[in-house]
């Protein structure tokens, strides 16, 4: 005769430890990938705190040394006395008048008098479609997401490259806010999405790369601007030309409270000559998964004998579409791959990708280079 308790309890006992170790393991995922990005938001909420302490002690400071020195100055970089760190608002002064006439034979000017300053940012979601007919219709805006200006020369011709898996909803955002904003500032430009398929850790870094190889059999692209497709400029005097020196434009984020999370913070949105891109041999290819792939391109670019520079006072802030990283996880390596930047600049990054987009495709506002991304694609050496 079957004994029904003992097998109840039997059942129970394994019932609860499934239980158990259920729980154990989906804490242990929980640690692993979401823990570390909510600490990393309440940490730079509180440190955010102490650093608008110091800056409104640093500014008072400031203030009081202008006004008994009257003769102090800039010193004709983005920043006073020569810092690229400082968070003083300094706000430029030498935008063109109102009345200023463009001239079709001499480049566009970088301070224009459309440039306004702040922009009214609105994250409601609206379809694609309707984006690409108002902008095809209204902006003059090439199929494929090309414009440049017909009253001047631009200055730059700059390829925005955006990398993207599963942000249907997020793009007409991003378009809406910066089509507007790099007509104002004279620029021609076109944009590429370059989306990962697969089921590969997103890799940030090397759709940079690929974007980058394929704009360039486009057009002779002097400027190039990495762009998330989650972050909204909120000030259009934010130029999107590029300079004697690699820029990060997105300074001030939202989600830090619109502090600078740290000094050698390198991400959301950035933007290098061709020339300067090549030189660091790209983005590096190793980093699979969220996270470390902007701090190796600081390391990349001090490697090379360049500096970084940000955008004065207020010019800098983006706000950034609210959003999960929907599956994607954190890179766990990235520490140790960060040890050894300079071994791996010339070893990874554009001079050892090898790949095939799956296909390429035109779209209203921007050209689709879609890509199956493995580790196969970027071998590397031991270093």
């Amino acid at each position: 005769m079957v004994n029904w308790r003992r097998l109840l309890r039997v059942s129970n006992r394994s019932f609860l430890a499934f239980i158990f170790f259920f729980s154990m393991f989906t804490t242990c995922l929980y640690f692993i990938y979401a823990a570390p990005g909510i600490a990393n938001t309440y940490f730079f909420m509180v440190q955010a705190q102490g650093i608008m302490l110091r800056d409104n002690v640093r500014t008072i400071g400031h203030m009081i040394r202008l006004y008994t020195n009257k003769n102090s100055t800039l010193n004709g970089t983005d920043y006073p006395d020569g810092s690229n760190s400082s968070e003083l608002l300094i706000q430029p002064t030498t935008f063109l008048p109102e009345n200023f006439t463009y001239a079709q034979n001499l480049p566009c000017p970088e301070r224009l008098p459309s440039m306004k300053g702040p922009i009214e940012v609105n994250m409601t979601e609206i379809p694609i479609e309707e984006m690409e007919l108002k902008f095809s219709k209204f902006f003059d805006i090439k199929f494929g997401g090309h414009w440049k200006p017909k009253d001047c020369k631009p200055r730059w011709k700059v390829a925005v490259l955006i990398p993207f898996r599963n942000r249907h909803e997020h793009l007409p955002i991003l378009f809406q806010h910066l089509t507007p904003m790099l007509q104002r500032q004279r620029l021609q430009f076109s944009y590429y999405v370059i989306e990962q398929t697969g089921s590969h850790p997103f890799n940030r870094a090397m759709l940079f790369n690929v974007g980058f190889l394929e704009a360039m059999k486009d057009l002779a692209w002097d400027c190039l601007v990495f762009h998330d497709v989650d972050h909204i400029p909120e000030n259009d005097r934010n130029y999107y030309g590029c300079g004697q020196m690699p820029r990060h434009f997105a300074a001030k984020l939202d989600k830090y409270m619109y502090i600078l999370p740290y000094n050698e913070f390198f991400g959301g949105v950035s933007g290098l000559t061709v020339e300067q891109f090549r030189k660091i041999n790209g983005f590096p290819n190793a980093f699979w998964g969220w996270g470390g792939e902007d701090d190796d391109l600081w390391n990349r670019v001090h490697y090379a004998g360049l500096n970084v520079t940000r955008p004065e006072g207020e010019i800098g802030k983006y706000k950034s579409i609210p959003h999960h990283h929907r599956g994607e996880v954190q890179f766990l390596g990235r520490y140790k791959l960060l040890r050894y930047s300079k071994e791996r600049q010339h070893l990874d990054g554009l001079n050892n990708l090898r790949y095939a987009p799956l296909y390429v495709s035109l779209h209203g506002l921007y050209k689709n280079i879609t890509v199956d991304l493995q580790p196969e694609l970027a071998p590397i050496a031991d270093y």
